[in-house]
């Protein structure tokens, strides 16, 4: 395990639902995949490194955990706007999608 922090600091994190509606290979880049990801009141672009693994329309309609307050950030050339979660966090295995197990209101805050 980690190092533990404050409930003040994980307060901070805003995770968010998003459904994917867009997702499409990033031409300049092995790794990525871009997401446009609907989180209710905005869309949102997000690279995620998950290509060796998914392919763009195994994303599409997905009901996906989303870290909505991170400073965007320039990957490849593009801004990613956010990023999905997934487990386990290794180069050697498959991770998977945090998703939902039910459709919920895309933008609906996890608690």
């Amino acid at each position: 395990m980690g190092e533990r922090i404050k409930y003040q600091d994980f307060a901070k994190v805003d995770l968010r639902v998003g459904k994917v509606i867009e997702a499409e290979r990033l031409p300049n880049s092995r790794k990525l995949i871009r997401l446009i990801v609907d989180l209710g009141g905005e869309k949102r672009q997000i690279l995620a490194g998950l290509a060796k693994w998914y392919k763009p329309e195994d994303f599409i309609g997905k009901y996906v955990i989303v870290v909505a307050n991170l400073e965007p950030k320039k990957m490849a050339g593009t801004v990613s706007e956010g990023m999905i979660l997934a487990a386990p966090c290794s180069d050697e295995e498959k991770p998977a999608l945090l998703t939902v197990s039910e459709p919920v209101e895309p933008g609906s805050k996890v608690c």
